[in-house]
């Protein structure tokens, strides 16, 4: 886990269609995606809990290749993030998240195939808490996990978020072709 050495962390409003998501990076990359339409405080207390003595301080012109990026992606044209990441956490939810980015775009994966992936098939709670904790909705792909029945299962961001990103990537994938980053 990274040390909680004093730094700024930058942060901006994305506003796309009927959605607002507070956004935040470091100078290493993008750290946290919030959900759709929560408050201010969903971030600054997640920024507050996982980079303890760092200062947020709003910068939409740091945050603009982020945003670009989100926003690229929501309108169904970006199929893989080059943006990069700064994800604080155990080296267990660091490998379930490097999992989660390897999901292709517009398919999907059961928490145990998740487990599998890492080599840890008997670790299929554990591998859903990771998920949930994951701090950047939509770039690492979390809302492309279900259960292992097809069942939507739950999500930070909501159901209905969840929803509308699985239904946005079918359709995208479907109607035209998608940009390829990276």
């Amino acid at each position: 886990m990274k040390t909680n050495q004093s730094r700024t962390i930058y942060w901006s409003l994305l506003e796309y269609a009927d959605w607002s998501m507070y956004i935040a990076a470091s100078a290493e990359g993008l750290c946290y995606v919030g959900s759709a339409n929560k408050p201010y405080e969903e971030m600054s207390e997640w920024i507050r809990k996982h980079h303890q003595s760092s200062v947020l301080e709003r910068n939409d012109a740091i945050m603009e290749p982020y945003a670009d990026e989100l926003t690229a992606y929501m309108e169904g044209g970006l199929v893989r993030f080059t943006i990069p990441f700064d994800l604080v956490g155990t080296p267990f939810q660091r490998s379930v998240w490097d999992a989660l980015c390897l999901i292709p775009y517009g398919e999907t994966r059961s928490y145990s195939e998740i487990a599998n992936h890492i080599g840890k098939p008997a670790s299929v709670r554990a591998v859903g808490t990771a998920i949930g904790a994951n701090p950047v909705l939509i770039s690492v792909p979390c809302h492309r996990v279900i259960g292992k029945n097809g069942a939507l299962t739950g999500y930070r961001g909501g159901m209905e978020m969840k929803t509308r990103l699985l239904a946005l990537e079918k359709e995208a994938a479907g109607t035209h072709e998608v940009i390829q980053h990276g």
